[in-house]
């Protein structure tokens, strides 16, 4: 299903990029305000706060709920700024278009519930207010594009989507893994969705922030969707993550945003050894198919198993070796073989159980 998607129409920062910043909770009124006149001589256009915050363990703050949308009013009245907050209940957009919220977005552990999201779904119907779901907490591109797909079904034209990385056991960097990829294949798949980064969440350290800014940059993306707090080290929540807003002003200052359109004669020539070289890459794995079929014939006859765990690591030791050689690192050299090594034993698998 493709997605019925119009315009979001959101103010830009400069002619091509849309920031929404703004502190991780709203917590106190005086904290809402003071953050959001900073923003605003700084700039920006779009204000975003925490009104409902489950956090992963109880006894943290858990936001301030109905209170804290008056400060986000009084943002849109005295600083002539749009505002977010999250949603992630029916009774949550209920109250936030009370008070005249003009974005919402769908945190990471509602996406991944399509109980939750199709409710949310059903409490859209009828309106007109752009909404922005962020990537499930795990690696799921199609969990992410179906719970878009209940927002658009509900009659939401105005959408995007936010990717702030993905949950892992073995965090080392980044605070969720960013996984570019995924992002990537997002934009392939719909190609005018507007795609927005939250470094703050992939990142978890604000020296990160920037990097990440770039990157997003880098790959075309729309937009940024960052933590930004008039005293970031007092935060009641996720102090580590967000900049102050002279510093949120710095880094974006600093951003180069690449042209995604144009393409000089240059690019399409070597883009066209790309297109031949993968075509010698097709032709040679299918030969590499060849010989594995012919080998699991061999075992078939001599009754052998199809896995040979020696073998194995003989070739991932061999080639990441090889890799690291020729400039590329052994962890992509490793997903490469393990991808081949997985479709080599599927066939001989076949060839064995004929």
């Amino acid at each position: 299903m493709e997605l019925e998607l119009e315009p979001l129409n959101l103010p830009c920062d400069n002619e091509k990029l849309m920031v929404i910043a703004g502190p991780c909770s709203a917590e106190t009124e005086e904290q809402v305000m003071t953050t959001a006149k900073e923003l605003a001589a700084k700039g920006c256009h779009i204000f975003r706060a925490g009104v409902w915050k489950p956090r992963t363990k109880p006894g943290g703050f858990e936001g301030k709920g109905e209170k804290a949308l008056p400060w986000l009013k009084r943002v849109k009245e005295e600083n002539h700024m749009l505002v977010a907050t999250e949603v992630a209940t029916p009774e949550h957009v209920e109250l936030a278009l009370k008070y005249g919220i003009d974005i919402l977005w769908v945190g990471a552990r509602t996406s991944a519930n399509p109980f939750a999201m199709q409710a949310l779904a059903d409490s859209l119907k009828g309106v007109d207010v752009p909404v922005l779901v962020k990537n499930p907490v795990n690696p799921d591109l199609e969990l992410w594009i179906g719970a878009m797909e209940r927002i658009n079904q509900a009659g939401i034209k105005r959408m995007a989507a936010i990717h702030r990385g993905f949950s892992s056991y073995d965090k080392k960097i980044y605070r969720n893994l960013p996984m570019w990829q995924i992002p990537i294949e997002l934009r392939r798949r719909i190609p005018n969705l507007p795609i927005f980064c939250d470094p703050s969440h992939i990142g978890g350290r604000r020296e990160l922030i920037a990097p990440l800014c770039q990157q997003a940059m880098d790959l075309g993306f729309n937009g940024l969707i960052v933590e930004s707090h008039c005293n970031p080290d007092e935060a009641w929540s996720d102090a580590k993550q967000q900049v102050t807003p002279e510093v949120l002003d710095y880094i974006l200052s600093l951003l180069v945003i690449r042209d995604e359109t144009t393409t000089t004669e240059g690019i399409s020539n070597l883009r066209k050894q790309i297109d031949e070289l993968d075509n010698q890459l097709m032709e040679l794995l299918a030969k590499r198919m060849r010989v594995c079929r012919e080998i699991g014939q061999y075992k078939k006859e001599h009754n052998m198993t199809v896995l040979q765990a020696a073998r194995y690591n003989e070739i991932l030791d061999k080639r990441g070796a090889q890799g690291s050689l020729c400039g590329m690192k052994p962890d992509f050299i490793k997903t490469v073989f393990e991808a081949v090594h997985e479709e080599s034993v599927r066939q001989q698998m076949e060839i064995i159980n004929k």
